[in-house]
């Protein structure tokens, strides 16, 4: 069944699509959307702004919100039924068009192309933040808000069943952990149906403290499904209290090292995907490369 969203979606939606003739080049879309007011940071820059040089769909399909959790006290976790031709690689993003907002969020995608192709949704863990998009998400989203998403991002995890054994290596820091927990659910999809030559996958997230490991329960759910393949590991870098009993095997204190990635980089057949923070980016895929990991081999979203 398809979704109605807002007039005023559809009708961005059709200029979109005539201003953008299918495999054109997206240059013009692009320079259009950059008109958008500049921001003193690039951090703070229009999510439009930041993507413009990366791939996205042309087409913009309406969606709404069908469930809403909170994933920790300051991230909380979207249901949004989407429209059947929508479609996404696990790790990509969408822009996220909201009624009455100039601004076009973009978030990465917490859930995996299987879950849209069984139940016809995905899922986004958005954190709070004043961002326009963001703090309308915490303060005004409910249960049937009427949203447009259009899928984007050059950060992808997409194997064929032909393609050589490989070692996936996920590392994120914070809520840069939602791309790469989509590309470990699609793992997991692969594994279960035997459509990639995936030898191992280790999963290795960093944050404050074990309230903001987000997805923790389910990441040991699939190791433990998994636990000849998948492999976990947490970091806890401001933790005050115990840890609980279920992380304690997974859980150090402190930040990732070189230390910790050695056992998991093989160079001719490690595929690392890296989301986080800029510093944390800059000196893991730093470690990385002098653990001889070849900069192709080497994913990161350059947006961040």
């Amino acid at each position: 069944m398809v979704m109605t969203a807002p007039c005023v979606l559809l009708s961005l939606a059709r200029t979109l699509a005539s201003q953008t003739p299918c495999g054109s080049s997206l240059r013009a879309l692009h320079k259009g959307l950059m008109s958008l007011r500049r921001m003193s940071s690039r951090r703070q820059m229009d999510h439009l702004q930041r993507t413009a040089a990366q791939s996205r769909h042309t087409a913009l399909y309406p969606a709404h919100v069908c469930g809403i959790t909170d994933e920790s006290d300051t991230v909380k976790r979207l249901r949004l039924a989407v429209h059947p031709d929508f479609s996404f690689k696990a790790g990509q993003w969408v822009d996220l068009f909201i009624p009455g907002l100039e601004t076009v969020g973009g978030f990465s995608m917490c859930s995996s192309p299987g879950l849209m192709q069984r139940e016809g949704v995905i899922e986004l863990a958005v954190k709070y933040t004043q961002h326009p998009p963001a703090r309308w998400l915490h303060t005004q989203c409910t249960t049937g808000s009427q949203v447009a998403v259009r899928a984007g991002g050059d950060f992808f995890f997409d194997p064929a069943p032909s393609d050589p054994a490989l070692d996936l290596l996920l590392l994120g820091g914070g809520v840069g952990i939602n791309p790469l927990y989509s590309i470990l659910l699609h793992t997991a999809d692969l594994l279960r149906t035997n459509r990639a030559n995936i030898s191992t996958a280790h999963i290795c997230h960093s944050a404050k403290n074990t309230q903001e490991l987000l997805f923790k329960s389910s990441i040991v759910d699939m190791h433990e499904e998994f636990s000849s393949t998948i492999s976990c590991e947490f970091h806890v870098t401001q933790q005050g209290g115990d840890v609980e009993p279920r992380l304690q095997p997974y859980t150090s204190r402190g930040r990732i090292t070189a230390e910790h990635l050695q056992a998991h980089v093989h160079p001719q057949s490690t595929l690392c995907y890296l989301c986080g923070p800029p510093l944390m980016i800059q000196a893991l895929s730093s470690s990385l490369k002098e653990l001889g990991l070849p900069e192709e081999r080497i994913h990161f979203e350059k947006w961040w």
